[in-house]
């Protein structure tokens, strides 16, 4: 039988979105029958971005608390209890056969409903540092799959199953060569490339980072490609030359990871897991504007395992330099993170995940 209805739920994230969508994807090419609903948040990018992957998607009335006291916070009350009326609603008239999360506000009500009604339960956490409503489902659920060691300490053990996250392999296939790449981007074969990427939309901080350095760059002839992101692009284009290529996306992240010698980003997960697998030598600037500081834990798991750099958005004045010289000094370090990151990685966590699915049909 591959009648199968899956339903999944992920959302207010790119990390929530991306990995709930290509767990999807792998589904539907084992069951190619299979019927798929997925549930977000009614004014969340999901809305947006699950369409645009070819699935359809029902949206819930629901969003976070507020850390501060606002007059969002008053309505929480009432959106909870209407998306959970609406997720009961979805479940009986969709009845699947799993129920999938992958984190976000909008996978809240729909697994606890889902759970309430007997449907076997996945749920699976991008970080280091789990996500509230991950830890508030993952009594019932059947199954836990994460992308690090030690999360023991958020959820029961037995459930639990390593698998990494989901990756977009088309974007890390690095077998392009530097000279290719390098071409690509209008830059030079035989010098050392940076790459900084601080996300689709951008990194404030890691933005003012990169304008401030860019003598120094220079000076140790260095080029760099900087993701800036859409919304800083107007302010920083100005920067844009022979030896420094800014840009608001990167369209071609194959050649832009097969370009660079050295990588500045942030530590979200999908970036994170993407980057073992890419095996080149990271500095991480984790955001320190996100819920339970999970980038700061995510960058400290490589960090312990000399696997990465990380610099806190607070040392970045005092030490970034120091440690950046260091880095490009010392081939033997570079070649140690390397190697240390490659060790981390997790190609087919994909796969990997839908076998666990598989479990719970069977």
């Amino acid at each position: 039988m591959d009648r199968y209805r899956f339903i999944l739920s992920g959302g207010g994230t790119g990390g929530h979105i991306y990995p709930a969508v290509a767990i999807a994807n792998e589904l539907k090419r084992r069951y190619p029958n299979a019927e798929f609903l997925f549930v977000g948040a009614k004014d969340k990018m999901e809305m947006e971005k699950v369409p645009q992957a070819g699935y359809k998607i029902k949206g819930l009335w629901i969003s976070g608390i507020q850390r501060k006291l606002t007059l969002k916070n008053i309505t929480f009350p009432f959106k909870l209890i209407s998306s959970l009326l609406e997720a009961r609603k979805i479940i009986r008239h969709f009845k699947p056969h799993v129920a999938i999360g992958t984190g976000g506000f909008a996978s809240g009500p729909l697994l606890k409903m889902a759970e309430n009604s007997g449907v076997p339960c996945l749920l699976q956490e991008q970080n280091s540092f789990a996500g509230i409503t991950n830890k508030l489902l993952a009594g019932k659920a059947k199954t836990i799959c994460v992308a690090y060691d030690g999360m023991e300490r958020f959820f029961p053990k037995e459930k639990i199953v390593k698998t990494g996250n989901p990756i977009r392999t088309d974007l890390v296939d690095i077998k392009k060569g530097k000279k290719e790449a390098t071409e690509f981007f209008g830059l030079e074969f035989n010098t050392k490339t940076v790459l900084v990427l601080g996300g689709s939309l951008g990194a404030r901080r890691v933005n003012q980072l990169i304008e401030k350095e860019l003598e120094f760059f220079k000076e140790q002839g260095l080029q760099v490609i900087w993701q800036c992101g859409k919304l800083y692009h107007q302010e920083y284009k100005k920067y844009d030359s022979n030896s420094v290529k800014v840009l608001a996306f990167v369209n071609r992240m194959d050649l832009a990871y097969a370009a660079a010698d050295v990588i500045i980003s942030r530590a979200g997960a999908g970036s994170v897991s993407e980057l073992c697998l890419v095996g080149k030598p990271v500095i991480f600037i984790p955001s320190p504007n996100v819920a339970e500081d999970h980038q700061t834990q995510n960058a400290k798991a490589l960090e312990a395992k000399d696997a990465a750099i990380m610099l806190r958005e607070t040392e970045l004045d005092s030490e970034f330099e120091k440690s950046f010289s260091a880095l490009m000094k010392s081939q033997e370090l570079r070649i140690k993170l390397s190697e240390n990151i490659k060790k981390m990685a997790m190609p087919k966590a994909t796969e990997h995940i839908v076998d666990e699915i598989e479990k719970l049909i069977k």
